[in-house]
């Protein structure tokens, strides 16, 4: 009981602090730059954050699910799913979003400022109001008979937010509507991956199928960190010349932002190989579980930092 009480006042202690992230971020981030964040641009962060959390979560279900149900002679023992209640949330945070989009990206003060038929009317308002639907069915299709078909619709909820990322006039939108989404799903997997694993490893109580899952799960792991740094770099040096990246990191707001999560990404990574050695040499899956709850915890820095990048403005394209 007791065990259990710390558990949850950690977890709580720690929601708490990645909430600070992307509330009090932009005026971390902005200091000294010059630049000017949108109104409740702390807000909006927070929100983006819950969103990509909520997604995370829910893919990462399905993807550890799958590599769990292909391992030969694994037990048939699961943990209770979480995505019913992450896709809800989800939907809320994407609701809130909306809202935010109705109002002329302002933060509403009372709900006769949030004109919901003007969503209809412009190219957000319509990717807002396709996350929060797909948000919604796939909640219905995780409470469903066949959980697997909430795929669908969170795999549109990556495609929205890749194509809201990306206006169209700026240069080259497919190409960075297509790194984002390609980054996207690779940090969703393996953000939302890894919990769940751990639960699996708890309830498994270690043994061959536990190592062969663990280690499965690495391999695929260092193929995501290795996708998210080509399309994270890619990404970057087309908002931030090659030239100009240096002086952009500490000089804006954006870039900024970006270099902490690359120390953090780095610090994930560090974390990610420790627990991989730790299997190696015992070859037992619970002696690299406190590294890899330490990764957790890293991995959730990472979606605050993402979710406050999201909210601040876009780097100098200098000439």
């Amino acid at each position: 009981m007791r065990t259990g009480v710390r558990r949850g006042g950690a977890v709580l202690v720690l929601a708490l602090l990645a909430a600070a992230i992307p509330l009090w971020g932009p005026s971390a981030a902005l200091h000294g730059t010059g630049e000017a964040a949108a109104p409740g641009a702390g807000g909006t962060a927070l929100l983006r954050g819950v969103l990509f959390a909520a997604l995370s979560v829910s893919l990462g279900e399905l993807f550890t699910g799958r590599l769990a149900d292909g391992l030969p002679g694994a037990p048939g023992e699961r943990p209770s799913r979480w995505a019913p209640l992450a896709n809800g949330v989800g939907c809320a945070a994407a609701l809130a979003l909306a809202s935010v989009v109705a109002t002329g990206n302002l933060v509403p003060r009372d709900l006769g400022q949030i004109d919901l038929g003007g969503l209809y009317a412009s190219r957000d308002g319509r990717l807002a109001l396709l996350e929060v639907n797909a948000f919604l069915l796939a909640a219905l299709c995780a409470r469903s008979r066949r959980p697997g078909l909430q795929l669908w619709p969170l795999t549109g909820v990556l495609i929205a937010e890749a194509l809201r990322a990306h206006l169209v006039a700026e240069q080259g939108p497919l190409t960075g509507s297509l790194l984002t989404l390609t980054h996207l799903t690779c940090a969703a997997l393996w953000t939302g991956g890894l919990p769940y694993t751990l639960r699996v490893l708890r309830l498994w109580r270690g043994g061959p199928a536990s190592a062969a899952l663990l280690g499965r799960y690495a391999r695929l792991a260092a193929l995501l960190l290795a996708a998210l740094t080509a399309t994270g770099v890619w990404s970057a040096l087309r908002r931030m010349p090659p030239g100009t990246v240096l002086d952009q990191l500490t000089t804006t707001a954006y870039g900024r932002t970006l270099l902490a999560k690359v120390l953090l990404v780095a610090v994930v990574a560090v974390l990610a190989l420790w627990a991989r050695v730790r299997l190696g040499r015992s070859g037992d899956p619970l002696a690299a579980a406190a590294p890899a709850r330490a990764e957790v915890i890293a991995l959730g820095a990472v979606v605050a930092v993402s979710g406050l990048l999201t909210a601040l403005p876009l780097p100098i394209r200098w000439s």
